[in-house]
């Protein structure tokens, strides 16, 4: 009866031992956690912020049916990878207009800067050399007949005739004679120009003809996630309007504020970490950017007390290259012990 009764009392005084060791660790451990005397994280810097939402509409720059899609909501993407094309059928039409055009405009170009062939120069002469001919012939009809009239042998009118054959003679080898320096001269250089001008238009208005097939394929420029599949195959779109969301996976960027008393303890470029709710894992990254413009600034004038109230945003790149972490998801930054004190 004894022994039971003494060992009953050792169970009492072993359990009360017990319970008071977890007491004692659940105030010391609550207490650090609350900041009664001291942080599990002595010496580190807590910040708070979320992962970037970072999305971008893609569409087409220039209108058309759309013919195929390629991805489709969830899909991953990589840099080049095509994503959506249109029908070209129409612009391949007006490509190939501009090329003909441009193939005439061109040989013109050069027909004017070459200027006129030897055979064209040879017959311009040879046509002086007839008008030539001609007038001479007129010339002597007109004598005679200039002879006959003062004679009483020939009428006025017939001596008149005589005189406009001859006039007319002398017209036709004047123009003779204007082609042949034409010809000789070549092509004035402002037609030269002209010329070379539609040339280059036309070349420009073709190469923009190339440059609206190439924008009728649409690439992924970043690494990513398809979001949103806003329209189908066999739609009419017009330039800019929404195919595709994208969200931008790679890098991985996160927005968190620091206060203003604890803004000498981080600096562009320092090594930090980030967690997330509900798992133990941390990521490694890197502050690249601190705002020099407080933020929630509640006065122009502040006191020692509201200046603790000014925050400065921070922007850190993490290092997630299988992308665990979501877009928006909250996080915790802790700055490492060696930064946190002066």
């Amino acid at each position: 009866m004894g022994s039971a009764q003494h060992s009953t009392a050792k169970n009492k005084a072993l359990r009360f031992v017990l319970l008071a060791i977890a007491a004692g660790a659940a105030l010391w451990f609550g207490g650090r956690a609350l900041g009664w005397w001291g942080s599990i994280d002595d010496g580190r810097l807590k910040l708070f912020g979320n992962v970037e939402i970072r999305e971008v509409q893609l569409g087409f720059r220039v209108p058309g049916k759309i013919e195929r899609l390629l991805v489709d909501e969830g899909d991953k993407v990589v840099p080049g990878q095509i994503l959506a094309e249109l029908d070209t059928r129409p612009l391949q039409d007006r490509l190939a207009s501009a090329e003909a055009r441009f193939e005439s405009a061109s040989a013109t170009a050069e027909r004017d800067i070459n200027g006129s062939r030897p055979q064209q120069i040879s017959e311009a002469r040879a046509d002086v050399a007839a008008a030539d001919s001609a007038v001479v012939e007129a010339r002597r009809q007109n004598t005679r007949r200039r002879a006959l009239e003062a004679k009483g042998f020939l009428s006025r009118a017939d001596l008149q005739s005589s005189e406009a054959a001859l006039r007319s003679a002398q017209a036709r080898l004047a123009q003779a004679r204007a082609a042949l320096s034409l010809a000789e001269e070549g092509t004035r250089v402002e037609d030269q120009a002209a010329s070379a001008a539609n040339r280059d238009a036309i070349l420009a208005e073709r190469r923009a003809v190339q440059t609206d097939i190439g924008d009728a394929v649409l690439r992924a420029q970043e690494p990513g996630q398809v979001l949103t599949r806003a329209r189908e195959a066999g739609a009419i779109v017009q330039p800019g309007q929404t195919v595709l969301t994208l969200a931008l996976t790679q890098p991985v960027r996160v927005r968190a504020y620091v206060a203003e008393p604890d803004l000498h303890r981080i600096r562009p470029g320092m090594a930090v970490t980030v967690r997330t709710d509900g798992t133990d894992r941390e990521w490694p990254a890197t502050i690249g950017f601190i705002s020099p413009v407080a933020e929630f600034t509640p006065k122009t004038v502040q006191t020692e007390q509201l200046r603790t109230d000014l925050v400065y945003r921070i922007r850190l790149t993490v290092a997630d290259p299988k992308g665990d972490l979501r877009q928006g998801a909250p996080v915790t930054v802790i700055v490492p012990t060696a930064a946190g004190k002066n």
